[in-house]
């Protein structure tokens, strides 16, 4: 039986994801919101599985231990990345969300030093 990975949001994630969703309301409306916000969470639940689930990267290009995932899952369409990485802060196996960026963002600009 595989591990399930805790999943922590840091307040900076937890403020993007927030963001996506009164942004999404404002330009496209409730119904497309709460679409979103099923989307987004079922990224975010994917990684339940691991640092390794589908469609996950690791980004050296953007930082020491930094991984993406994108957001469009199982037929749902998206256009943010999850940012986080593997915690090495509890004995139980656990992934940091350290953002939720839109894909045409430059990535290592809105990122913590990797050391952070």
């Amino acid at each position: 039986m595989k591990p399930v990975w805790k999943i922590r949001l840091t307040q900076t994630a937890e403020d993007d994801f927030q963001h996506i969703l009164r942004w999404t309301h404002t330009n496209f409306g409730r119904r497309q919101s709460k679409t979103y916000a099923r989307t987004l969470s079922l990224a975010l639940s994917d990684l339940a599985h691991g640092p390794n689930v589908l469609g996950s990267r690791q980004r050296e290009d953007i930082g020491c231990g930094f991984f993406t995932l994108h957001v469009a899952r199982k037929g749902r369409r998206g256009r943010h990345f999850v940012v986080f990485r593997v915690s090495s802060s509890s004995a139980a196996p656990s992934i940091e969300v350290l953002r939720v960026l839109h894909e045409t963002m430059d990535l290592p600009r809105h990122l913590p030093a990797a050391g952070s």
